[in-house]
């Protein structure tokens, strides 16, 4: 007698997907680690710098700099902002738009067959189903056919 396991294998796409979301993992990991290690820079920087010997004109040059990695760091992200809406409208005209048309034609040709069935081959059935239950109905009032 052979038993058969209980448990399934993993498909190439599930695979996929687990991998997928270990890279999700370590990017976010990542991006913590770089947060934290840079606001903990940060805070040394201004421990030391607000030391009663440091002079003002270091801490603002240094909040100058800051200021400008800041601006550095926005302009990358609204570089990054501006290809993701490109690439977006780029996937709206050359993939949605055409599914969108082609849907819009089924629809229509699903229309004309629904009018053409209506036309041709319901109505006459209704027509002849009309003309059958007149003549049961003669030939019952007739006495050939019974109720």
């Amino acid at each position: 007698m052979t038993t058969t396991p209980t448990h399934f294998e993993p498909s190439a796409r599930d695979s996929e997907q687990v991998n997928q979301e270990k890279q999700a993992k370590r990017l976010m990991t990542i991006v913590i680690v770089g947060a934290v290690t840079l606001l903990a820079l940060l805070g040394a920087a201004i421990y030391f710098l607000l030391q009663p010997s440091a002079p003002t004109d270091r801490i603002r040059d240094i909040f100058i700099i800051v200021v400008a990695l800041e601006s550095l760091v926005i302009g990358v992200a609204l570089i990054v902002l501006i290809l993701q809406l490109a690439s977006l409208i780029n996937l709206l005209q050359n993939e949605v738009r055409p599914i969108l048309k082609a849907t819009s034609d089924t629809v229509n040709n699903l229309r004309g067959t629904a009018e053409f069935l209506g036309e041709n081959v319901v109505e006459p059935v209704v027509q002849l189903n009309g003309y059958l239950a007149g003549l049961y109905r003669m030939l019952e009032l007739m006495g050939l056919k019974k109720k």
